[in-house]
């Protein structure tokens, strides 16, 4: 009996060893273990305004997938379809989620300023991608130089002989910040080479068809341009098309901008004269990495980074430069960097 009574108390004395040593490690548990799990769980969430346009899905894709290799643990992708009303809930919805950080590719540059105030108040960051949210106090806007798109566009027309001549510009959807700004450049240089605008019509929601419409309402006109400035490759597209239907197409010059599939089949056919290539693998990358440091607290530094007026105030800006492709360096630029392949591009040259 004494033995079992020595066994119990020599149990009891262990057992209090053991509880005194767990409190102490407890209270000698690394500080940082809170900082890894906070960075683990670092979520964002993407508002885009719709996929229409082909790049988008590249820019989703490449971003996605560069912000978990980043740390990130969970990336949220809504698609607002072009309405503006639905954009809003949708960034509401990712606000209620708590997301750390907020990349928005804006339907209209003009409505999201409560919006993003909302976001704000919620203690989360905001990013504008590639297109400008005006009179909101974002952190940050990255963009390729909207205005350079313009002058490579204006200038590859130059180049082919547009001097002294004439032009139609069909732009995107006004409520577009970038729009004002390709717009813009693009004009400086017809003036300064005497060019003239003959027409000019806008897309509302970049809805492609109301360029061929425009097309074909203005035969004579059309008829009589020598070069057409579409906003984007979209546009061009249906452009092109109703350009062939009067036989102009590969007469009258044609721009455009995104280095779309289509638009460097079209370069190769002669039915296009230039887009404007936009790295999208550039600017994904580094809006993800720029979205993982805000989510840490980090300041954006870099050589591309400057200030941009969005009527709230000075905000910091990643501007990166597009490249204009040509027939001439089309192979150079968007083949041997694998944006597409050669067998792509050159499916209908035989």
């Amino acid at each position: 009996m004494c033995k079992k009574i020595i066994r119990r108390i020599t149990g009891l004395f262990c057992a209090v060893l053991l509880i005194a040593a767990c409190g102490c490690s407890t209270e000698e548990v690394p500080e940082n273990t809170g900082a890894v799990e906070e960075e683990d769980g670092i979520t964002i969430g993407m508002s885009f305004d719709s996929f229409v346009i082909e790049r988008w899905q590249r820019d989703r894709d490449i971003f996605v997938q560069a912000a978990k290799e980043l740390g990130a643990s969970e990336v949220n992708v809504q698609n607002a379809n072009g309405d503006v009303e639905e954009q809003i809930r949708q960034i509401e919805y990712l606000i209620e989620k708590k997301v750390d950080v907020l990349v928005i590719v804006c339907i209209d540059s003009d409505t999201l300023s409560d919006t993003v105030k909302k976001a704000q108040d919620a203690g989360i960051k905001v990013i504008a991608y590639d297109r400008l949210i005006n009179d909101a106090d974002i952190d940050l806007y990255i963009s390729f130089d909207n205005e350079m798109v313009g002058s490579l566009m204006a200038q590859s027309l130059v180049d082919n002989g547009l001097s002294g001549g004439k032009v139609i510009m069909i732009g995107g959807s006004t409520s577009d910040n970038n729009v004002s700004l390709v717009e813009g450049a693009f004009e400086d240089v017809m003036r300064a080479n005497h060019v003239e605008v003959v027409g000019r019509t806008h897309c509302d929601g970049w809805r492609a068809e109301l360029a061929s419409d425009y097309i074909y309402e203005n035969r004579s006109l059309v008829a009589d341009c020598d070069a057409i400035m579409c906003g984007n490759d979209n546009l061009a597209s249906q452009v092109v098309n109703a350009l062939a239907v009067q036989r102009l197409a590969g007469k009258v010059m044609v721009t455009g901008q995104d280095a779309d599939l289509e638009a460097c089949q079209r370069i190769v056919e002669g039915t296009q004269v230039m887009t404007v290539y936009k790295p999208v693998e550039t600017l994904a990358r580094r809006a993800a990495e720029c979205a993982v440091a805000l989510a840490r607290g980090e300041e954006i530094e870099g050589a591309d980074v400057g200030t941009v007026e969005n009527g709230e105030g000075e905000i910091p800006y990643v501007r990166l430069e597009p490249i204009m492709v040509t027939r001439e360096n089309l192979d150079e630029v968007i083949i041997d960097s694998g944006f597409h392949t050669r067998e792509e591009v050159y499916l209908n040259i035989k």
